[in-house]
């Protein structure tokens, strides 16, 4: 069946983000590709979802995965040619699926075409005035323009090499490779609106706006005293984040959209607190969605879950916008492994072989219990590829084998994010788990995903990919993605609410709780959750009276 021409479908969609690297290759280089991915759009929409989001893959020499883009209208021959990305957004779209793709504006690569000709272009020229480029501090220039650091560590700013005396420096708040465009000026707009249009003209559904927060800087660009890490003080503070003027360019791409039918959309990579901070971003003239990185970060404690869903609902209801439910992403550790540390609240930036090793079991079971108690709420669900699967963390990758530049430029201070984005694992008895026909993978794979391969979970009951299917099946059913939640109960060991007609436990405590008399169980996180008419510790259940 086709895409029906709908009306803010995106409201309750529930989204399945696809890392085209690791997600499924084709060719044998180890390297994931688009005709892998249109190889397993049926076990996409069997899973129950409504639309699929593709990171990168555009044209990029990859120094960040391919959020360095040097060119926005084409494909890495990496992951194959616009002809293959055409093939897969029909046969997507003839599967009753939706195509996001992402969109990186706060920069491009520094081999972009704009970047080579402003650094072969005098100081003040129109080529340069694409980017922030800025003369140097001290006597001859030798020093940065300001304080600013990157969010990958290091200064945020690096001299070009142009053969002058005192050469400029570019500002980067991500790698070196990642220059910053100048989006007061007015050329960088026009672009990226016919960016918008080429892609829409393809037919693509929406667009993810990468760093969506950090494209306006404050004017003058003055110095501050707090590292610019995106995740510090929830990511809005100081002169390079969420300034007011961005909001500008999001009326304006608004408008671009209002252009096509079907209802596009756009998604706001936002890491930006209070929560009405956040809900401006998505204003009835600006995005339809922004991700509630709040929630994702709460971790696994339900006095802070409460506090930050009633927040987000509150905000996002008096600007008349949907709330999406966000627990894993390419940029965090996978909730299945936070979720088993002895802190589950806590926030690590990535975990190596040094580091604590998450509890495997308890980490799983708190990962199941969460996602069926997120596919409950009202609004909109993100999955991040591999999770239906209950994938962990690569916890104990070799450093040698890493390449998050946030490992390099910290000097392994930070773990990165390598082991969130290790391939999925579809056979367990192929080479590389049935992601590669060669066995090549381009980061090596732990021994663990034999068992958490596709094949060993298809059909079987109780299975975390049977539950993904279930839930979203039951998710549709009762429409609760466009209910209503009706707290019926809060404490430190348990949350309980009510979504049209389905109730929803889960037991974040260390003793059973009784379910209440005449409880009909609809689906549970666990086949072992409900013992004797109790709730068991860790686990989610929903029910009808």
């Amino acid at each position: 069946m086709g895409v029906a021409e709908p009306t803010d479908w995106w409201r309750d969609a529930v989204i399945y983000q696809i890392y085209p690297r690791s997600f499924a290759d084709s060719d044998g280089d180890g390297i994931g590709d688009l005709r892998g991915v249109a190889g397993h759009l049926g076990y996409l929409s069997e899973l129950g979802i409504d639309a699929l989001w593709f990171s990168p893959f555009y044209v990029s020499p990859q120094a960040d995965a391919g959020y360095d883009v040097a060119d926005y209208r084409d494909i890495d021959p990496l992951f194959g040619t616009l002809a293959d990305f055409d093939a897969l957004l029909a046969n997507a779209h003839g599967r009753g699926l939706r195509v996001i793709v992402d969109l990186v504006p706060n920069h491009t690569s520094k081999e972009h075409a704009w970047f080579r000709e402003a650094v072969a272009a005098e100081p003040g020229s129109a080529a340069r005035e694409r980017y922030l480029f800025r003369d140097g501090l001290g006597r001859h220039g030798e020093l940065a323009p300001n304080n600013w650091t990157s969010v990958f560590g290091g200064s945020a700013w690096t001299q070009v090499d142009d053969g002058r005396e005192a050469p400029q420096w570019y500002l980067h708040l991500f790698d070196p490779a990642q220059p910053d465009l100048n989006w007061r000026n007015p050329e960088v707009i026009a672009e990226f609106k016919d960016i918008l249009r080429f892609w829409l003209d393809r037919g693509v559904d929406g667009f993810r706006i990468d760093v969506a927060h950090g494209l306006v800087k404050q004017a003058g660009l003055p110095d501050w005293h707090i590292k610019s890490a995106e995740l510090e003080g929830g990511g809005n503070r100081g002169p390079m984040w969420d300034q007011d003027d961005v909001h500008d360019i999001y009326r304006g791409w608004n408008a671009v959209l209002a252009e096509y039918a079907g209802d596009r959309i756009l998604v706001a990579e936002a890491w930006v607190a209070p929560a009405e901070r956040l809900s401006r971003y998505v204003r009835s003239d600006e995005m339809q969605q922004a991700f509630n990185f709040d929630f994702m970060t709460v971790g696994w404690d339900p006095v802070g879950m409460k506090e930050s869903i009633d927040r987000a609902l509150t905000t996002n209801a008096a600007v008349g916008a949907t709330t999406t439910w966000v627990l894993s992403n390419h940029d965090v550790v996978r909730h299945a492994s936070r979720f088993g540390l002895k802190d589950a609240t806590s926030w690590p930036r990535g975990i190596g072989a040094h580091e604590e090793q998450p509890d495997a079991a308890l980490g799983l079971s708190r990962a199941r219990a969460a996602t069926l108690f997120v596919l409950a709420l009202p609004g909109s669900a993100y999955i991040y590829e591999g999770e239906e699967l209950g994938l962990p963390e690569h916890t104990t990758l070799p450093d040698d084998v890493r390449q998050d530049p946030s490992f390099a430029r910290t000097g392994g201070a930070e773990t990165g994010r390598d082991g969130a984005r290790v391939p999925i694992p579809w056979v367990a008895d192929a080479p590389a788990y049935g992601f590669s026909p060669t066995g090549a993978t381009w980061l090596p794979q732990p021994p663990a995903f034999a068992a958490l391969a596709a094949d060993r979970q298809e059909g079987v009951e109780g299975s975390t990919l049977e539950l993904y299917r279930a839930a979203l099946r039951l998710r549709r059913e009762h429409g609760l993605g466009r209910g209503a939640l009706e707290w019926t109960g809060a404490d430190a060991a348990h949350l309980s609410f009510a979504n049209r007609g389905v109730r929803v436990l889960t037991n974040f405590g260390a003793r059973p709780l009784p379910l209440p008399v005449g409880a009909r169980i609809l689906l549970a996180s666990e086949p072992d959750a409900v013992v004797d008419g109790a709730l068991a510790p860790d686990r989610t259940v929903w029910f009808a009276q």
